[in-house]
């Protein structure tokens, strides 16, 4: 009824975008760019300008509670582990430092923690986890029990605020909490982050309310022009900010130190992988994820090979067109003695040269101020 065009990623279906009506959600299968590259404009600048929402059907949700859990997840995640209201972004690491997950730690008590990740690697995690932990810390996988919509935009606290008796403004509920509250008059984890680069919030309830929820949700936003937004949306504006993700940039094809990850580190402590962690770190390491903006009418899609003077030096993991600065974008890994920025390249598109640049900061936003507004 939304006029969704709908794909599916790991046997999980998702809106990849939204036409004005069920009839109108189709596109031919191209290289180029198809119909949706308009639908999708708009939906950029909704989140940009004004408030947005996704459903979020691809994550996993781990619950960790028990005497214990806080420093069970000090040894096997790498990063920190937040203290009660709090969230933190961290890697999980193999023994051998590779990347085995980028997860987000929510605190909901002293000994009650929920992890949310790749939808994808979930069992995977699920057995990772089996491995290491004590008689006390129990794990359960409670993806099929948590379902959400993110909301995100410069209007995303308004909307959110109409609905719900808690205090969302910047001062009550900083970046990076979580609650547990009524939103919609719906229970929910409420977790205030968000993959767009905007103010965002992420709403997470039981599936029988997530119907509720996004009905109200719409009534709450309809004189702010909320519009619901789809999975290419949200790649296009991650790519804005030079924000990697699973399965792309961070797998276990790479260690923490070359995806960029290294900065979540808490080096302050032991944790799985820490040894060849620090081996990397101070030996160096052959190549490094970048961005890149390429002068292009025609976007990548994965692996396409990155040159400079017609030898490979790096490949790209993905990548599109970034709606709101208007540029084609893509992320690669390189060799290291090329990923300065500044430094040109150049990206075969379907057997064709086109120049592309190496980027420092991220284009949209560079110190994070919108989404900690």
């Amino acid at each position: 009824a939304r006029g969704a065009r709908m794909g599916q990623s790991f046997g999980l279906e998702h809106a990849l975008w939204f036409a004005d009506s069920p009839e109108d959600a189709w596109e031919d299968p191209t290289f180029e760019r198809n119909r949706s590259h308009d639908y999708v404009a708009r939906e950029c600048d909704a989140v940009r300008n004004g408030v947005g929402g996704i459903e979020l059907a691809n994550f996993a949700k781990h619950s960790i509670t028990g005497p214990g859990a806080r420093d069970w997840l000090n040894r096997t995640m790498a990063g920190h582990i937040p203290k009660p209201g709090r969230l933190t972004l961290t890697p999980m690491l193999t023994e051998k430092g590779r990347l085995y997950g980028d997860l987000t730690v929510a605190c909901l008590g002293d000994e009650d923690f929920m992890l949310f990740g790749s939808g994808a690697m979930q069992d995977a995690h699920s057995r990772f986890f089996a491995r290491t932990l004590t008689d006390t810390v129990r794990h359960e996988n409670q993806t099929g029990g948590w379902h959400g919509i993110g909301l995100a935009g410069p209007q995303s606290r308004e909307l959110l605020q109409r609905i719900t008796r808690l205090d969302v403004s910047a001062d009550a509920l900083k970046f990076r909490d979580t609650r547990r509250t009524f939103v919609g008059g719906v229970p929910v984890i409420l977790n205030r982050l968000s993959f767009s680069g905007e103010l965002g919030f992420e709403i997470y309830c039981r599936p029988q309310f997530l119907l509720l929820l996004s009905e109200a949700i719409e009534e709450a936003g309809a004189d702010l022009d909320y519009r619901w937004y789809g999975a290419r949306t949200l790649m296009s504006l991650r790519l804005e900010k030079g924000w990697g993700a699973w399965g792309l940039e961070f797998r276990p094809d790479f260690n923490a130190v070359e995806s960029g990850m290294d900065v979540f580190i808490n080096w302050n402590k032991d944790f799985v992988g820490k040894e060849a962690t620090a081996r990397f770190r101070d030996e160096g390491v052959d190549r490094k994820l970048v961005t890149l903006t390429v002068d292009t009418p025609m976007d990548v899609t994965l692996d396409e090979a990155v040159l400079v003077n017609d030898a490979a030096v790096g490949y790209i993991t993905s990548g599109g067109y970034a709606h709101h600065v208007g540029k084609s974008m893509a992320m690669a890994y390189v060799a290291s003695e090329h990923a300065a920025a500044g430094t040109m390249v150049n990206v075969e598109i379907m057997g064709e040269m086109y120049p592309a640049e190496v980027q420092g900061a991220p284009l949209y936003d560079p110190n994070g101020g919108r989404m900690r507004s």
